[in-house]
């Protein structure tokens, strides 16, 4: 599976959230959409999931060489948005049960997907007593559960400890081994900790696309590069 994002621009208004953006990915990629808040990292991913449209550009989704309609693509990604909308009064298991149906999966998926998240031993408490880590847990399991060739999160671990960081990364890192993902940032530590290649975005420009190591080599430090080129 490649991905083509063609020249795609955003605009709210008078204000441009993406600007001529364009790059692509393959399979067994894990990228890092890197940038400051409101650079355009949500945007983008609302587009590639279907959530917005853009006012320029477009993206396009082949397979061994053969486009992929849009229909058939929503099959084949999972998204964890970045507020993870959870039914918070429903049980971990009841709610994972609930999106298994919604896809027409067999319920052992369920059982499936908890063991390789680590939820096991939350399964049967109700998800607003859960930490906000097991919590993004349980929103990476519903974005897994159909065994997606693509996985998008938006700032995955975002106002999670330092621990429940170690773990959900840890899990990213399971994940990544056999799929393609997406990783939304302004974490440099995200970026290096799980990434293979990183696009970094500034006010919906493209400041950067390089091989993780690559961009690495180039500066002294990724903290450094970060700095540098979003204070351009």
């Amino acid at each position: 599976m490649q991905i083509e994002i063609n020249q795609l621009s955003k605009f709210y208004g008078k204000q441009q959230a993406l600007n001529n953006i364009s790059f692509s990915f393959s399979e067994n990629e894990t990228l890092g959409l890197l940038g400051p808040n409101g650079a355009g990292k949500s945007t983008l991913m609302k587009i590639l999931t279907g959530l917005q449209s853009p006012d320029e550009g477009g993206f396009k989704v082949t397979r061994n060489g053969e486009a992929i309609n849009f229909k058939a693509f929503k099959k084949i990604f999972g998204y964890l948005p970045e507020n993870n909308p959870l039914y918070e009064n429903m049980y971990v298991k009841e709610y994972l049960l609930f999106v298994a149906n919604l896809r027409k999966l067999k319920p052992q998926k369920v059982d499936e997907v908890i063991e390789r998240v680590g939820l096991a031993l939350e399964k049967h408490k109700l998800i607003k007593s859960l930490s906000k880590g097991y919590r993004q847990r349980v929103g990476i399991a519903q974005a897994i559960i159909h065994e997606p060739e693509l996985l998008i999160l938006d700032e995955p671990t975002n106002g999670l400890d330092p621990n429940q960081i170690i773990e959900i990364r840890n899990v990213i890192k399971e994940i990544g081994r056999a799929k393609t993902v997406i990783i939304s940032t302004h974490l440099m530590q995200e970026v290096e900790a799980l990434c293979s290649r990183v696009v970094l975005l500034k006010k919906g420009n493209l400041m950067a696309d390089e091989n993780i190591q690559n961009f690495k080599g180039q500066h002294s430090s990724l903290e450094e590069a970060f700095h540098q080129m979003t204070n351009l």
